[in-house]
């Protein structure tokens, strides 16, 4: 007797002796009488034969079990059907109704003769059933050991099509996969490119563009398994279909990133993921492989990507350890780039682009973690033992930096000795490894700063090789780079490499002859003139470069340029127009001149005078002027002490100093005649200044002496 028995609501079917089999079954909800023993597969399906009740609109509501009358069979019969019994039994959940039925089947079945049994059963058409299975769509192609389908396993059918959310979406999806695995199976289809490619335009044309909606179209897209049909068939043997696969994955990444708007990378980037992880299989040189991988790391690196460190962190929806795996790659392929390049400067191989990738991955890898070790810092040493999240991580990556730092050790020693006799100015050789160095040290000096001890290393290693540094700096350091990391310690860097690095930090000048900036300037009005062409426009006008030209004279061309910084400078530092003054001790060092307020326009002229010196850098102009270091000092936003005036101004310094070791109870008796006032000279004339409200009614104290007297 065969029945289908109820365990909490789930129907498990199968034969009660070894000497019966099902024959026929009743399919009431149809009326009719079905003949189950024509074939293997209906047999199959008599295992799982079921009662179905209806409700008053005809819909089925519920599971019941039966019990089917079975015909006596022979032994021989008998040993036949255990021979025949299915070795898969799984489930399938109707989405729509909540029921679940039990299904036995082999695995080399197709997933199209189970959409056969559902249609025999539940009266769906095959055409608007989906099975769903760990989140992705069975294909009816497909066997059921193809589909890693276990004993056990649980599928969802989808409802009717007509029923669903976006069918369109899902429908074009189904013709993009069935002509993939038709290309799959050999065949050959007319302009198989153009309609794979004409289908994903479809598709993405219907996404649409806000984020809440688009979101459903990339579950479909992933439910699908298109990630993983276009992989199959990039790995499909049959001529043409790598090539046409390998198209159609770079037209579907190149669109999203086009089409879609910033709000939607977050989704897309959980595409490319998938694509990544299974190319991976293959070798890691692969170009489609790193076309994927590279897109993915420029999706990271931006903001509007978010990563999280945890399942439950609803805003990652990429999880660090799903980078890390690139981060180690990455790495091992740039160790073995520095090998290399210490046998050959001249090799340039993969080390750019494995430079650039991994720069892009450790952005959300250092940010997880950095939050990971905030997080550690206030937990309790319980919640330190239990939560172990991205602890291997954290420690993979001290280790992967303590590998690149002492390999790029080796590197600048390498560099060191082979430019030893060599001027800079002299290097012809295109020493394309050695160009990447100053990146992969930038990498370095960021994970640095997450491990207690490792910038002092990077440091130790910098210092050491500070002739290699300094080269690499004036030859490879670029204007669009970011450097000012290295200038954190001066020891490890010359004047040289300084000056390179801050000539740097300003705007390019533009040869546009078009977008030039002209100036016809009276020698006589040389200051007043000047400061109306480059003290009263735009920032951006004076980018494009300067064409000067002084009146009643024919003369033009870079000299003349020259020469009027030259003049234009000598004027901003004559002491006769009150902008800046000179050191005592260094008459070529200057400072702003305290009395400058006597001209209204003073401010609008310090102004112009700083655009002037920008230029003058700009255009490469020496124009033999050193500013203070105190002013230095003023413009960096620093502290001013007392040592720092020591140049500037030495009487004062002085002056100070003595007060400063003086006796206490000598200041204290008020024999100096000390108060908060100071005497400014202005035109001839000296001033006096109360440092603050009634100062000069407050007598000084040694309690009130303090080092920031300046």
């Amino acid at each position: 007797m065969s029945f289908i028995r109820n365990h909490g609501g789930v129907f498990h079917g199968g034969p009660t002796t070894d000497h019966h089999l099902p024959s026929k079954r009743k399919l009431e909800d149809s009326g009719s009488l079905v003949d189950d023993s024509s074939d293997s597969n209906d047999l199959i399906s008599d295992l799982v034969s079921v009662r179905m009740r209806k409700d008053e609109g005809g819909a089925v509501n519920s599971w019941s079990p039966v019990r089917t009358p079975l015909s006596p069979l022979s032994e021989t019969q008998s040993q036949r059907s255990l021979s025949i019994w299915p070795h898969l039994q799984f489930f399938v959940r109707m989405m729509s109704e909540g029921n679940t039925m039990v299904m036995h089947a082999f695995p080399e079945d197709s997933v199209k003769s189970i959409h056969q049994r559902i249609q025999h059963i539940k009266g769906i058409p095959i055409h608007e059933q989906r099975l769903i299975y760990m989140g992705k769509q069975l294909q009816f192609e497909q066997t059921l050991a193809e589909c890693s389908i276990q004993n056990d396993a649980s599928l969802q059918l989808v409802g009717r099509m007509r029923s669903t959310e976006h069918p369109q979406a899902w429908q074009v999806m189904n013709d993009m996969i069935s002509v993939v695995y038709r290309m799959c199976r050999g065949e050959s289809l007319p302009n198989a490119l153009k309609t794979v490619k004409g289908l994903i335009d479809s598709y993405l044309n219907m996404t649409p563009r806000d984020s809440d909606s688009a979101l459903g179209y990339f579950q479909i897209f992933m439910s699908c398994s298109a990630p993983a049909v276009l992989v199959m068939l990039y790995l499909s043997p049959f001529t043409g279909n790598k090539d046409c696969a390998d198209s159609s994955v770079r037209h579907f990444v190149n669109s999203c990133r086009s089409t879609l708007s910033e709000e939607l990378h977050s989704q897309f980037a959980l595409v490319v993921l998938e694509f990544c992880k299974l190319l991976r299989r293959l070798h890691c040189d692969d170009p489609l492989y790193m076309f994927c991988r590279s897109t993915l790391g420029s999706l990271l690196e931006t903001d509007c990507v978010c990563c999280g460190t945890t399942k439950e962190d609803v805003k990652g929806l990429i999880l660090v350890q799903d980078i890390f795996p690139f981060v180690r790659e990455l790495a091992n392929s740039l160790l073995s780039d520095l090998d290399l390049s210490l046998e050959s400067p001249t090799y340039a191989g993969h080390l750019y682009s494995d430079v650039r990738d991994l720069r892009a991955f450790l952005v959300p890898l250092r940010s997880g973690i950095s939050v990971q070790q905030s997080l550690m810092v206030s937990a309790t040493d319980e919640e330190r033992h239990t939560d172990a999240m991205l602890t291997e991580e954290i420690e993979n990556l001290h280790f992967l930096y303590i590998e690149l730092l002492s390999k790029m050790d080796e590197c600048l020693k390498k560099v060191d000795s082979s430019l030893a006799d060599q001027e800079i100015t002299e290097w012809d050789t295109p020493y394309n490894a050695w160009s990447q160095y100053l990146s992969i040290l930038k990498e370095l000096h960021q994970i640095s700063k997450l491990y207690d001890g490792a910038e002092e290393e990077l440091w130790n290693v910098l210092t050491r090789q500070r002739s290699a540094v300094c080269q690499l700096i004036v030859r490879y350091a670029k204007r669009n780079d970011e450097h000012h990391w290295i200038l954190e310690r001066k020891c490890v860097t010359n004047f040289e490499s300084r000056r390179h690095l801050a000539l740097l930090m300003l705007p390019e000048v533009k040869d546009d002859y078009e977008e030039l900036h002209e100036m016809l300037i009276d020698r006589s009005q040389l200051l007043a003139e000047s400061f109306e062409y480059i003290g009263r426009v735009e920032p951006e006008s004076l980018r494009g470069g300067l064409f000067m030209e002084f009146k009643n004279e024919e003369a033009t061309g870079p000299g003349v340029l020259r020469e009027w910084f030259f003049l234009v400078c000598q004027e901003i530092f004559n002491p006769q127009n009150a902008l800046f003054v000179a050191c005592p001790n260094d008459k070529r060092r200057f400072f702003p001149n305290p009395a400058s307020k006597v001209d209204p326009l003073h401010l609008e002229y310090f102004r112009f005078s700083g655009r002037v010196i920008a230029l003058a850098l700009m255009h490469r102009v020496h124009v033999g002027v050193v500013l203070d270091r105190v002013f230095f000092q003023q413009l960096a936003g620093n502290e001013i002490t007392l040592e720092d005036i020591r140049d500037a101004d030495p009487h004062l310094y002085s002056s100070y100093k003595q007060i400063l070791e003086m006796d206490p109870g000598f200041i204290d008796s008020d024999s100096l005649g000390l108060t908060f006032v100071r005497e400014v000279e202005e035109l001839g004339h000296r001033e006096v200044v109360e440092l603050c409200p009634g100062g000069k009614n407050v007598i000084v104290h040694s309690v009130r002496i303090c080092q920031r007297l300046w």
